[in-house]
């Protein structure tokens, strides 16, 4: 898959199917829509486009949200994306001159122009152009003129899985990783840089990596302590993850995310690893002694590897 990202000077020579959305998770929802995209290029031969944003319009949009919190960060999405034979992924920067743009500017300059399209399939509630104005009904109008056709995805046909980003973050916010997972039709997993902590862990049998989110807008999900899948270097693992801030031996300022990898013994201090959220073990506590932490860890354990087995 090419990733491009300087939209300002480019064009996409051969005649393309697109879809258009922010692909925030990569959902069953999304999937739906992709799915169709490799299916009408196995019978037409023309190459696949996902026009997506950077950032996430709402953040632009709706400024009171700016807390907005996402599934995939725009280098998570891409690799999913590569993993449903996407030929191009066009990354558009979204600011405020773009959302203001007039709807048949964007169809003009940017659909077709730069895009090539000669067949579009876009979501049933799919809004784009100044307030929002283009839609389904919009593009159909513009067929002719730019010769493309428009195809949609009946809102029956993605909302009979209930699905949506939104629907997701609650899950993820919640706590509830099973359910997040099963609408995402994957893991949800973050990338995070391993950084040196005050390596209590060793110290009660339980070493931890203590990992650092470089960007913000990554969500993290409930506080509470996870069975998790670890990928470093390419290599699986797996182990016990706790998002909190330590009350038992902390004084609980800040949030803390550190993953105890299961038979494991190495300095990765300053690498880049991979978690996979599997399921949530239990809410964090504060224990009266260390002593029943350790035991309580213990019982975490083997319910992680009862879990694997």
């Amino acid at each position: 898959m090419l990733t491009i990202n300087n939209t300002k000077h480019f064009r996409i020579e051969t005649p393309t199917i697109l879809t258009i959305g922010t692909f925030d998770g990569v959902h069953l929802g999304h999937q739906k829509i992709l799915n169709r995209l490799f299916e009408l290029k196995k019978i037409t031969g023309l190459n696949t486009v996902v026009l997506t944003f950077e950032p996430h319009p709402r953040k632009i949009l709706f400024p009171e949200q700016m807390d907005l919190k996402l599934i995939t960060l725009n280098d998570e999405k891409i690799e999913l994306l590569a993993k449903y034979n996407v030929d191009y992924t066009v990354v558009y920067p979204f600011d405020d001159a773009f959302s203001k743009m007039e709807v048949k500017n964007y169809i003009d300059m940017i659909l077709v122009k730069q895009l090539n399209v000669k067949h579009i399939v876009i979501g049933y509630d799919h809004k784009f152009g100044k307030d929002r104005l283009g839609d389904i009904h919009v593009l159909k109008k513009h067929e002719s003129t730019y010769n493309f056709t428009v195809e949609e995805i009946a809102k029956e046909d993605i909302d009979t899985i209930a699905v949506s980003s939104s629907i997701i973050r609650k899950s993820l916010i919640s706590g509830n990783i099973e359910s997040a997972n099963n609408l995402l039709g994957h893991v949800y997993s973050l990338k995070a840089k391993v950084i040196t902590g005050k390596k209590l862990g060793r110290e009660i049998g339980f070493p931890t990596a203590n990992l650092k989110i470089e960007n913000n807008d990554k969500l993290i999900p409930k506080i509470g302590v996870y069975f998790v899948e670890i990928i470093l270097d390419s290599l699986k693992y797996f182990g016990m993850l706790n998002v909190g801030y330590n009350p038992t031996t902390d004084s609980g300022q800040n949030l803390k995310l550190e993953v105890n990898i299961f038979d494991f013994n190495q300095d990765i201090y300053s690498k880049y690893i991979t978690v996979n959220f599997i399921k949530r073990l239990r809410y964090e506590i504060k224990f009266n002694t260390l002593n029943d932490l350790i035991l309580q860890l213990n019982r975490d354990k083997e319910t992680c590897l009862s879990l694997l087995s």
